[in-house]
């Protein structure tokens, strides 16, 4: 039997290098409502035109991503302060009840993205009527 040791100072170093190359540079901020028929998301997404923003939906979870540009400077330029999200953004959120993917709609108005999922017909309420015998 061979014993292989692994310094757990290595191992952090090399645990955080992956998750640093795999983690999202920016965190978009979200609101979410549930009514009786599903969920509104909305998020902050300025600068942002509809095809540089990508949801989807698997079951109960909901996956925004997307990517804020860097803005260019031109030559001789120097950036005195930058405080403009860059860099890319994914946020996975669980909801409580399973959703209609199919049915889902979204847009983007001045900046703002307005997500609305329907619950599926599974997760919603049924009203059963009791017979007498």
């Amino acid at each position: 039997m061979s014993l292989y040791y692994v310094s757990p100072h290595r191992l952090a170093r090399r645990i955080a290098a992956l998750s640093e190359s795999q983690r999202p540079d920016v965190h978009i901020p979200v609101d979410v409502t549930a009514d009786e028929e599903g969920f509104t998301l909305i998020a902050l997404v300025p600068g942002l035109a509809p095809d540089q923003v990508s949801i989807e939906v698997l079951e109960e979870t909901i996956t925004l991503r997307g990517e804020f540009q860097a803005p260019e400077t031109g030559e001789g330029v120097r950036v005195l302060l930058s405080e403009r999200p860059t860099g890319r953004f994914s946020r996975t959120l669980r909801l409580p009840a399973s959703l209609d993917a199919a049915r889902a709609e979204a847009d983007v108005k001045q900046g703002v993205l307005t997500v609305r999922v329907p619950k599926a017909e599974s997760a919603k309420a049924k009203q059963i009527k009791v017979k007498a015998k």
